[in-house]
């Protein structure tokens, strides 16, 4: 989510894993100096890469944490056609994948969404697969401001042209309180800006499944969200708040990627502090 390193001696180590259907997929990995307590896999956004996230990763390991975050299929330089998947299974999957090799790591193992990234999570433990220990949710995108006609298009078209790319130039500003934030993004080489029509169908029936077995998260869940996040607004992850063993946490002022604010290193601190007292609690 940040072109910043928090924490510029955790360098990630860089390799490329094998989706089950044959795509190379990319997996950064910082290590603790220390023997770690927990394991993280961190899940980018739409859009966007695990390179975002090397000032996230590089604070959680400097807590003590081994952190994955990998390049989700079509994002980054992972494998795919760009912004599309076929089914959303296929991103569940690949999360089930990368859980498996974290788990060998022989550690309580934290799975860490944000956006797009914390509907997958969410899709990935409301269905019948391996669990993590802990889940954290950043702005999860369980709800999203699609524009009307997007909502009424993307089914139809993501049948029957599904790679279709869906135009749609968004705004930057949305993103962080600070426009330099969005101006490095929208000038990233990486960015991916347009979505297939198949992905946008797979997007609102994931939205839809993920809403009505919500029920079945019952691991303990840290949910942190923008208070002025226009993106995914904040009734979207609402529907977490009264459920068992859920800390929700909405941060006024701020928007859409809160670990990009200004105060968005406090905040992975905050969420490296809630994994360690749940940690103690297993």
């Amino acid at each position: 989510m940040s072109d910043t390193t928090a924490t510029p001696d955790i360098t990630p180590e860089i390799d490329y894993g094998v989706t089950r259907d044959g795509l190379l997929q990319l997996r950064r990995r910082w290590r603790p100096a220390t023997p770690a307590r927990a394991a993280v896999l961190v899940l980018h956004g739409i859009a966007e890469h695990s390179g975002r996230y090397e000032h996230v990763g590089g604070r959680l390991a400097a807590h003590g944490f081994d952190v994955v975050a990998i390049d989700q299929r079509g994002y980054g330089r992972s494998g795919g056609r760009r912004g599309h998947v076929d089914s959303w299974d296929q991103f569940l999957d690949d999360v089930e994948d990368q859980m498996a090799q974290v788990r060998s790591l022989d550690l309580p193992v934290v799975l860490l969404g944000h956006s797009m990234g914390g509907l997958i999570a969410t899709s990935y433990v409301t269905d019948e697969r391996p669990a993590p220990d802990l889940l954290v949710l950043s702005g999860p995108a369980l709800g999203a401001d699609v524009p009307w006609h997007l909502r009424v298009a993307a089914p139809l078209l993501g049948t029957l042209w599904p790679t279709l790319v869906i135009r749609d130039e968004g705004d930057p500003s949305v993103l962080a309180t600070d426009p330099a934030v969005g101006e490095r993004f929208y000038a990233d080489p990486l960015r991916v800006p347009y979505p297939t029509a198949r992905l946008g169908r797979e997007l609102l029936r994931a939205i839809a499944k993920a809403r009505s077995r919500i029920d079945r998260v019952t691991m303990p869940t840290l949910v942190v969200h923008g208070g002025d996040d226009t993106l995914v607004p904040t009734e979207a992850s609402a529907i977490l708040e009264d459920l068992p063993n859920v800390t929700r946490r909405v941060y006024p002022g701020l928007r859409h990627e809160v670990f990009n604010e200004p105060v968005g290193l406090d905040i992975v601190d905050e969420v490296a502090a809630w994994i360690d007292e749940r940690l103690a609690e297993l």
